[in-house]
């Protein structure tokens, strides 16, 4: 062997040495790594992986007027002779913080992804967890979980839509989901289509399928007074005739009214009718002329002519005085406006005027 050979002997030699000399501490870091690593997973809370486990999984939202909601998980776990139902609820019980811990962190990343979607600020907050075990109908154990998430549903005016804050939410294998609406709201749009519903609650189940491509989405809406006006609508069509009967009632006052009033002026003025109207004296109307108009209806010029058909044609002015009621002067005057408007005929006799119609031929003879 040459002196090149030997060298070169000599290296692989040196390698091979390095190589098993650095095999302990290779394998002393792998052996570190994987205890750091064990300890990581252990100091990791494990609540979320042992709740999921559960058999079955419903969850209830209770949707609020404000937008916010309340949210009840239950979690189901069989009862059996295995004891594991009572070593979890056991480590519940003695460790309460440690899972609501857990169960805030997984619902926020969920919460995350919802701001994400609709740009509301969100909270999850009050989060709870609960126990319980029942016998009938069967033996099963019951872990509650109960969170409040503000801002979960969008509010506007009487409308409310609940379910976009769900966005990329999965529904698990055996898991339920039922939305409720707030008091006084009637749900009345629902995508997609769930496999119940009244109104007041909508419920899906999932068989681990993808929920939906896209988030749900509930649209409620205010229920209107309608219902509670519903008594007055039916006893509205007797409303039309106790209106009618009131407007005749009204009528009916006020022409009472008027016709009092119209009584009372005449009696005032004379111009009526009733027992209290004075009348002309009744020695100045002939008992015999009952066709003729009353003389109260007569103008004074008219009276004067009506004496004097009466007397057959011509009358004594005195008597006109006497029968009419009238002074000397008013008699003068309305006789002078009869004369000049050539209605009569004034002459005397011896002292006195005499009256008489122009078409009288014997105004000469002697008086009556």
């Amino acid at each position: 062997m040459d002196a090149k050979g030997l060298r070169a002997l000599v290296w692989v030699l040196v390698g091979i040495g390095c190589v098993v000399a650095l095999l302990p501490v290779a394998s002393t870091g792998v052996v570190a790594d994987v205890g750091i690593a064990g300890a990581t997973l252990q100091d990791t809370p494990s609540e979320d992986n042992r709740l999921d486990s559960a058999d079955e999984i419903h969850m209830d939202v209770f949707v609020h007027e404000n937008g916010s909601a309340t949210f009840v998980i239950g979690y189901e776990f069989e009862n059996d002779s295995n004891g594991d139902w009572e070593a979890l609820r056991d480590d519940i019980e003695e460790n309460p913080e440690a899972y609501e811990t857990a169960q805030e962190e997984q619902w926020n990343d969920i919460l995350v992804e919802g701001e994400n979607a609709t740009d509301r600020r969100m909270e999850i907050s009050n989060v709870s967890v609960t126990t319980d075990t029942v016998s009938a109908p069967r033996d099963r154990g019951y872990v509650e979980v109960s969170f409040e998430w503000s801002k979960f549903a969008y509010v506007e005016l009487n409308r409310i839509e609940a379910g976009d804050a769900l966005e990329g939410f999965t529904l698990p294998s055996d898991t339920s989901l039922r939305i409720f609406s707030p008091e006084g709201y009637t749900i009345e749009e629902v995508e997609p289509t769930p496999e119940e519903g009244d109104g007041s609650s909508v419920f899906w189940s999932s068989d681990g399928a993808p929920f939906s491509p896209d988030p749900p989405s509930v649209v409620m809406i205010e229920e209107s007074d309608t219902e509670q006006q519903s008594p007055d609508t039916r006893e509205g069509p007797s409303m039309p005739w106790l209106i009618v009967a009131a407007a005749l009632a009204l009528l009916a006052i006020a022409g009472a009214a008027v016709w009092w009033r119209r009584r009372d002026r005449n009696d005032r003025t004379g111009g009526g009718t009733g027992d209290a109207v004075s009348p002309i004296p009744a020695d100045s109307i002939p008992a015999d002329d009952s066709n003729g108009p009353p003389p109260e209806l007569l103008s004074n010029e008219e009276r004067v002519l009506h004496l004097l058909e009466e007397h057959g044609g011509r009358i004594k002015q005195q008597e006109v005085v006497s029968e009419l009621d009238w002074t000397e002067a008013k008699t003068s005057q309305v006789i002078s406006g009869l004369r000049e408007e050539e209605e009569i005929e004034v002459f005397r006799i011896g002292r006195e005027n005499v009256l008489a119609l122009p078409d009288d031929d014997e105004r000469d003879s002697q008086p009556p």
